[in-house]
């Protein structure tokens, strides 16, 4: 029997071991508040006032940049929303563009912009072309496209010319534009002259592009 006395007292003392163990894991989940989860709602997570953000290509030239007085990102779908934004477009092949709007929100990796208030975009002049600029309630940037477009209405003054409608689509790279559902177009005698001078060209290189 006293053989057994240490085994009996070495289990004891085990087991006393094992429930204190587990009363004090059990008083500290009921003692220790655990927060839930963390909601993931479009609420911003950091912010910048007059800030810059520049892109650049893969040799490190700047292509494009967007600055406003005030920005907030947002964590749940990692978008940006910038105050008195200002886009401005720079790639060496192509007129700068800038594009102004009271919002705007940029996502998808910095891949869209849509310029909501007020929006305008301006193409500088370039070569012998005069300026173009595009102005709607709402327009939508694709930085790596140097494509603008909107389905909204939406006024085009080219030079001289104007024209009004609904939906339109600018490529800067192909300096393309075209203008959905026109109500009104004014152009004016010499942009005609150069539009039919440019369609003559069209035809006999069988291409219906139109460069504003």
């Amino acid at each position: 029997m006293k053989e057994r006395v240490p085994a009996l007292v070495a289990i004891a003392l085990l087991i006393f071991l094992v429930i204190g163990t587990w009363w004090a894991a059990d008083y500290t989940q009921r003692a220790v508040s655990i927060e839930p989860p963390r909601r993931i709602t479009h609420e911003p997570d950091a912010w910048s006032r007059n800030f810059v953000m520049v892109r650049t290509d893969a040799q490190g030239v700047a292509i494009n940049r967007i600055e406003g007085d005030y920005l907030q990102h947002f964590p749940d779908d990692d978008s940006y929303e910038v105050q008195q934004a200002r886009a401005t477009g720079q790639r060496a092949d192509s007129p700068v563009t800038v594009g102004t709007s009271n919002i705007a929100i940029m996502d998808r990796d910095g891949t869209r912009i849509i310029m909501r208030g007020d929006a305008h975009l301006h193409r500088q002049p370039y070569d012998d072309r005069p300026a173009l600029d595009v102005s709607s309630e709402e327009l939508i940037l694709l930085p790596d496209e140097d494509v603008a477009y909107t389905d909204l209405p939406a006024v085009v003054v080219n030079g001289k010319s104007t024209m009004v409608g609904t939906g339109m689509r600018y490529d800067n790279g192909k300096r393309t534009l075209q203008v959905f559902s026109s109500s009104d177009v004014r152009i004016a005698a010499e942009d005609a002259q150069a539009t039919r001078s440019e369609n003559q060209g069209s035809r006999d290189k069988n291409d219906e592009t139109k460069t504003p």
